[in-house]
């Protein structure tokens, strides 16, 4: 298959006009006016994505994480595809064990037999070694401190799905588990009361990823600048942000955006259940949810989560006045680089998975490839310059 006459984001993120063919689920060439007899598609007036990469999400279309089905991560790939998203991490929350347990098992078995839509890159395990003071919407009762021994038969019950925990790293045991956890996979600072001289402690022990950053932890003030200071302060931690214009004001993004540079902002959705269905009542982690004017909530307020996908966040970004090039990266070679999968996705490179996420220069969706099948089609849709 060529996608032709298209701009495109080379590997340097830089915009080129290009031709892209793929052999198999492979890039195999990419170059102007590409000659071929197979199947092409008539790109012109369309920008070409790497495959929009979600590392946290709860769930959406109805479907949840912690349900503990592949039905349910089933529903979550084929809704997120026809929202640009071509690879996902499925979260859970905190929880029991053996509700963790199951829902690992549902991610590995996508894994194994993927489903059709989005493809499933492995799970974000949220929970449940956070802090009961920044629990925001996860279950108090069920929190507990770090334990490596139950990670480690979770991380292999699974067969190595999990991608990335978190943990609140002022909390007893939390040392043992981030010193060790981290050679199975990214740890990632969460739901936590550590003041800055803590959080950056947990970074010398091996925290290099924040888990929506400023929500659900200490935040920046000038005398104590907290885990965002700490984050600012450490060039080799990436940390996610929540894009959908509630979580975080546009201007803490713009500031966020800068400091972070083009190689550690990660977008994430952070979606729940509810994200895609009409306002009303719905579920995370055992707890009713409240949707109002497609803000999710607990019946005390807190925001539980939210509603949003990828390529709206994309939208909100660019309206906000963040440079696409940082857009483009931090929805994709970024969030794989944090969970060592940037040799195989996230970027438009001969050798690479063939995922593309593929707009109009409206950033409306025009069209999916995931391993280098055709997932999704919309009818094009008219369009203004993204530039050259």
């Amino acid at each position: 298959m060529i996608l032709k006459n298209a701009k495109l984001f080379n590997d340097s993120f830089e915009v080129i006009r290009a031709d892209v063919e793929t052999d198999g689920e492979k890039i195999a060439r990419i170059g102007p006016e590409l000659p071929g007899t197979g199947h092409s598609i008539d790109l012109s007036g369309c920008v070409i994505l790497p495959g929009l990469v979600d590392i946290h999400i709860h769930g959406c279309a109805g479907a949840d994480t912690f349900d503990g089905t592949r039905d349910a991560i089933e529903r979550m790939a084929a809704h997120l595809v026809k929202k640009g998203v071509t690879v996902f991490c499925p979260t859970t929350m905190t929880g029991s064990s053996e509700q963790i347990a199951a829902a690992l098992s549902a991610v590995r078995d996508c894994m194994d037999r993927p489903p059709q839509g989005a493809a499933v890159l492995g799970a974000h395990m949220e929970g449940p070694y956070l802090s009961a003071g920044k629990k925001g919407a996860q279950r108090g009762d069920a929190l507990r401190l770090p334990d490596f021994a139950e990670f480690l038969r979770l991380y292999h019950g699974c067969g190595g799905a999990i991608r990335l925990v978190d943990v609140a790293p002022e909390c007893e045991n939390a040392r043992d588990l981030i010193t060790r956890a981290s050679e199975f996979c990214t740890v990632s600072v969460a739901h936590s009361e550590a003041d800055y001289d803590t959080a950056m402690q947990g970074f010398q022990w091996g925290i290099t990823h924040a888990t929506h950053l400023f929500n659900a932890m200490t935040g920046f003030h000038h005398r104590q600048p907290g885990i965002v200071g700490a984050v600012f302060d450490s060039p080799d931690v990436r940390a996610e942000l929540i894009c959908d214009g509630l979580h975080l004001h546009p201007a803490v993004l713009r500031t966020a955006f800068r400091l972070l540079g083009e190689k550690r902002s990660i977008i994430v959705s952070d979606s729940m259940r509810a994200a895609g269905l009409p306002d009303g009542e719905s579920e995370l982690g055992g707890q009713k949810v409240f949707l109002k004017n497609g803000e999710a909530r607990l019946a005390d307020g807190t925001i539980a989560g939210s509603t949003t996908n990828l390529l709206d966040e994309i939208k909100n970004l660019v309206r906000f006045g963040i440079p696409l090039r940082q857009i483009v990266r931090s929805a994709t070679i970024n969030p794989a680089a944090a969970i060592g999968m940037d040799g195989e996705i996230g970027s438009i490179r001969e050798g690479k998975r063939a995922d593309f996420t593929v707009l109009n220069e409206a950033l409306n969706l025009r069209l999916v490839v995931v391993r280098g099948k055709v997932a999704y089609e919309a009818p094009p849709v008219g369009a203004v310059s993204v530039g050259d």
